[in-house]
């Protein structure tokens, strides 16, 4: 008899691609196999975001496909997981837009997935979906999941979970609890074992991953776990997301640029240039502060490239407000920024706010942001024309067949010729051409 076969479909952030790889290492324990396609698969695990409402009209349109392919194979099950499940009221108003999915999983729960599926197989039509959303934080499960596989040579590992900001416009400490940070021994065994099987890059992730340490009994904080992980053999380059600017300490800078493996790059998510909507959002710090934390990087990390994120059209954002952020774009010359319109979340006191922008103005607001933003890096891209850079190659390029893709340290993508047995290796690359979101080259060596 032969086993039945799972695929994942993840939306969002780097959280989720975690819990995605959570969730198969459990489905493989449990005696599933991977299926290669949509068509092949018994199983189809939709793992979903909730951070604006594009992502979760994303999430309808995909299952309103898997639908008509459930008709096709009714034995086909369905389980949609994550962030948009665990928003609040969100489980049953899926189950009445989308009745045939099997299983509602919230963040919470991952660990339950095969037990849920087990169920749903044993239930009627009638009763179906099984529904399993906690508000009752459960412990990280690292420390009881099935031995982690590496899946190349980069790895995400979780450091912290939840947010204890509750930012205006966000929706995650409702979809992912308050912080709470993961031992640290927890945490070195983990990237030990991932090093052991080929890893040398790790991502450091967490909602608000600079306030690790703050619930720990023994007073380590994150400047020093990042020490304790610089220390592993054969790791070759950190890095780590999302950090808050408000949590950003000059300790934090310092050991960034005394550590060698710490990558000479940082996402800071900035959001808004003017003091009046930070205040209005939440985000506990202003624009000098955030300026004099950008000078202090670059003081002491020279060659730092600094990404960010940015709303436009939050609830009150007048347009000099908004000429203020395209005044702190031009100061701070990111590197790259993700761009978005403001969306109201449910539950989220910005969406209660009043003077919400209309959709035409934040259209506008947002296509200025990203001509600026784009002409920025493009240049940035430019100086590094004739430059030899070290490229973690993660394997053929989606965007251009028959060419090898990579990231620098610093987080450029690189895209150059070579062959695929070449994936996972550090390599060096002359860069012969600059685009606005890419570099191209040439190996020098191999």
């Amino acid at each position: 008899m032969s086993r039945d076969k799972f695929l994942i479909i993840t939306y969002g952030c780097q959280m989720n691609v975690r819990d995605s790889e959570i969730a198969e290492d459990l489905l493989l324990e449990a005696g599933y196999e991977p299926a290669s396609t949509e068509k092949e698969a018994d199983v189809i695990i939709v793992n979903t975001c909730s951070v604006r409402e594009k992502a979760e009209s994303k999430v309808y349109g995909k299952l309103g496909e898997l639908f008509r392919l459930k008709n096709k194979r009714p034995h086909l099950k369905l389980v949609v997981m994550g962030c948009m499940v665990q928003r609040p009221g969100a489980a049953r108003e899926i189950a009445q837009k989308a009745p045939y999915v099997d299983v509602l999983l919230g963040t919470q729960g991952i660990t339950r997935l095969p037990r849920l599926l087990e169920e749903a197989e044993k239930r009627p039509p009638e009763e179906k979906p099984v529904i399993y959303v906690t508000e009752e934080w459960e412990v990280p499960p690292e420390e009881d999941l099935p031995r982690r596989r590496a899946r190349g040579a980069q790895a995400y590992v979780n450091i912290t979970y939840g947010c204890n900001n509750f930012c205006a416009y966000c929706i995650v400490p409702y979809t992912r609890g308050r912080e709470r940070s993961r031992r640290p021994e927890a945490i070195l065994r983990e990237i030990r074992e991932l090093v052991e099987q080929g890893v040398i890059e790790v991502t450091l992730l967490g909602q608000n991953v600079n306030a690790y340490g703050k619930d720990l009994p023994d007073g380590i904080d994150f400047p020093q776990l990042l020490a304790k992980v610089n220390e592993i053999e054969g790791l070759k380059r950190i890095r780590f997301l999302v950090p808050h600017p408000r949590d950003f300490t000059l300790e934090l800078v310092e050991a960034m640029a005394r550590l060698d493996k710490v990558c000479e790059h940082v996402h800071l998510p900035l959001q808004a240039g003017s003091n009046r909507v930070l205040k209005l959002m939440g985000r506990g710090y202003t624009r000098e502060r955030y300026l004099e934390l950008v000078e202090a990087l670059r003081r002491s990390i020279p060659e730092i490239s600094i990404t960010t994120d940015l709303i436009v059209g939050f609830p009150g954002e007048r347009e000099e407000d908004f000429l203020q952020t395209l005044d702190m774009v031009e100061r701070v010359q990111f590197d790259n920024a993700f761009t978005f319109m403001y969306s109201p979340r449910p539950g989220t006191r910005a969406a209660q706010m009043p003077d919400q922008i209309p959709l035409e103005v934040k259209k506008e607001r947002l296509l200025r942001l990203m001509e600026l933003q784009n002409r920025i890096s493009l240049a940035k891209n430019q100086l590094l024309l004739g430059k030899e850079v070290e490229v973690l190659v993660e394997g053929p390029s989606k965007t251009d067949p028959g060419n090898l893709s990579g990231r620098t340290r610093i987080h450029k993508l690189v895209i150059f010729p070579g062959s695929p047995e070449l994936t996972s290796r550090l390599v060096k690359v002359k860069i012969t051409q600059a685009q606005t979101f890419l570099l191209k080259g040439e190996m020098v060596d191999v």
